[in-house]
């Protein structure tokens, strides 16, 4: 009978083990999901970019120096590889296509441009899809690092190597509230 008993809680713990391992899983991809959804708008602005500094370039001859940073940004922020270099490039190339937007507002023309209006357009809807897929994500890395860390489930993360994720950050300069100076 005692036989029984022991028998039955070791399969009641393995149980609980494999539902903890299943829920850090499931958690871990959920946050993998995450990323994938940041990525993927990220592409899109990627490709977007060069379009915008094409129809730039016809009207900001003597601004070539911004047209160049933008590229170059674009490039870096393609190129990099992990999470934090992908942060700043991505933090980067925000700020090179701020003053891409500030230097255009001296060209009227240009901002009465409809291709320069729908590109900016496509943008800020792919900026603000950016900013709904980082919360999600930093939603979802928030929820498996507590996961992870709080018992007992850490007693199963440790050993299965479920590691804490990072939160993907914006930059200071994002974070600074804008002024209206009139």
């Amino acid at each position: 009978m005692v036989l029984y008993i022991l028998l039955g809680v070791v399969v009641l713990i393995g149980l609980y083990i494999v539902g903890v391992f299943n829920n850090l899983v499931a958690m871990r991809e959920t946050v993998k999901n995450g990323w994938s959804q940041i990525d993927v708008q990220l592409k899109r602005r990627h490709d977007l970019i060069p379009n915008l500094v094409e129809t730039a370039k016809g009207y900001m001859g003597h601004e070539k120096d911004t047209l160049e940073r933008v590229i170059k940004a674009r490039q870096q922020a393609i190129d990099v590889k992990g999470l934090k270099d992908r942060q700043e490039a991505e933090n980067f190339l925000t700020g090179t296509l701020r003053s891409l937007f500030a230097v255009s507002e001296n060209y009227p023309q240009l901002k009465a441009d409809q291709q320069m209006l729908r590109l900016h357009e496509e943008l800020t809807s792919t900026e603000n899809k950016i900013s709904f897929a980082r919360q999600y994500y930093n939603d979802e890395v928030n929820r498996y690092n507590v996961a992870i860390k709080s018992f007992p489930d850490n007693l199963i993360a440790g050993p299965f190597a479920f590691t804490a994720q990072e939160f993907f950050e914006i930059a200071p300069l994002e974070k600074e509230v804008p002024q209206a100076k009139f």
